[in-house]
């Protein structure tokens, strides 16, 4: 393994969008294999959703059971998906020789104040999870949930796991979060209908947060405006480490290569 200086803790979340299937579980901890061999010294806090399609099948068998099933009870079904993600990745990490844990919601440290709504408040406590690199190089941790002070499981609303992710990378004091989706970053227009679209290797939030109200569903705006808040570098990519990526920074020089983001911290 090669090292690249001080420890350096790294959050990257990876969406339904990209856990489509069994494969795709594997092929994400070989990602995380080969930045663990590029840069030893990196630590990851790795954040999960449930399987692309898996939120709608939990609620149509909870509406299968019942037409107006509890909110609360609702998102401790929805919850399972998420756990499932965090077990299976870290099984195959496990597979591969990875020193990984994966943690619950609880464990995770996401506190919540209010409905899962804009005036949603979210603070991280992440402690237990500090804790967790003691012994591991990969924490595997559930997105789109947090928890009351009570100690009940909320989700955090559409777009959370994004949202979970900038919070926890916040609170941990990250190098930057990288987003991983289905397509590599943002582009002039969408690259599915118009060929033509230019990648944009750099943009500011304001950017982002416009491209957004567009309907440009890439990051949830929530998301980006709490990195805006914090200071904190997004890169969005996708899982190919050959394709491009997008960074998302108070800083959007166009010349600068996604091999430089995190070198000179996080805060801008």
């Amino acid at each position: 393994m090669n090292s690249c200086g001080a420890r350096r803790i790294v959050v990257i979340k990876l969406g339904g969008s990209v856990l489509v299937d069994d494969e795709s579980y594997h092929q994400a901890a070989r990602l995380l294999v080969r930045r663990l061999h590029k840069c030893s010294e990196e630590r990851f806090v790795v954040v999960v959703s449930a399987r692309k399609g898996l939120t709608d099948e939990l609620e149509r068998l909870a509406r299968g059971i019942t037409d107006c099933p509890n909110p609360r009870t609702l998102d401790l079904l929805w919850s399972t998906g998420e756990m499932r993600s965090v077990a299976l990745l870290t099984l195959h990490l496990e597979k591969l020789g990875v020193a990984a844990v994966g943690l619950n919601v609880h464990e995770t440290g996401l506190r919540c104040n209010g409905a899962a709504d804009a005036d949603l408040r979210i603070e991280a406590l992440p402690g237990e999870l500090q804790r967790a690199f003691d012994d591991h190089s990969v924490v595997v941790v559930p997105g789109f949930f947090g928890t009351l002070i009570g100690g009940t499981v909320v989700s955090l609303g559409r777009g959370g796991s994004d949202v979970s992710a900038v919070v926890l990378a916040d609170g941990l004091e990250a190098e930057q979060c990288e987003l991983v989706k289905d397509v590599p970053g943002y582009f002039t227009e969408d690259p599915n209908v118009h060929p033509g679209a230019k990648h944009l290797a750099a943009l500011s939030y304001e950017k982002a947060l416009e491209m957004a109200e567009g309907g440009c569903e890439l990051v949830q705006p929530r998301a980006i405006v709490a990195a805006r808040c914090a200071g904190l570098r997004l890169v969005v990519r996708s899982v190919d480490d050959a394709a491009p990526a997008s960074i998302v920074s108070g800083d959007h020089r166009p010349t600068e290569r996604l091999s430089d983001a995190g070198k000179n911290g996080k805060r801008q």
